[in-house]
């Protein structure tokens, strides 16, 4: 785990500013209004299915370093708000809009934590596009005026 890593990735994007189009830097995809990226990859589980325990515990993993992330971003800016991503989904799948960087977060995880810091919205989830793909930790700057 690369807590002091992550902080500092997050702190990078907050300062960054925002593209006029969608551009991807190193790890960092931006468009207008939004950065995000992979704070960790795991391991695919494309040959898993000799260890049925061993997705459980990459899992669990993941979820444990997102959730030290949560608790380093509670300390300085307060409680995170909840961020319901399966309803975004949703809103996607019947041609609704949704807003950057939930439209792109919605696609592999159901849920993600955020702050709103300034004119900056900052969420970290942790999150899996289908079973045989690796989990990943993601954080995601966006403009706060523009997620709901």
């Amino acid at each position: 785990m690369d807590l002091p890593g992550h902080v500092a990735t997050v702190d990078a994007l907050r300062a960054r500013p925002f593209p006029a189009r969608r551009e991807r830097c190193g790890a960092v995809d931006s468009g207008p209004g939004h950065h995000i990226t992979d704070l960790r990859i795991s391991a695919d589980f494309w040959d898993a299915d000799g260890d049925p325990g061993y997705r459980g515990q990459v899992e669990d993993d993941m979820e444990a370093e997102c959730q030290a992330l949560v608790e380093v971003f509670t300390e300085r800016w307060g409680a995170p708000e909840t961020v319901d991503l399966a309803a975004h989904l949703e809103r996607s799948f019947h041609g609704e809009p949704v807003p950057p960087p939930l439209d792109t977060l919605c696609g592999y995880a159901s849920e993600a934590w955020a702050w709103r810091v300034g004119d900056r919205w900052i969420g970290v989830c942790v999150g899996q596009g289908d079973p045989e793909l690796p989990f990943q930790l993601v954080a995601a700057v966006g403009d706060a005026a523009a997620v709901p």
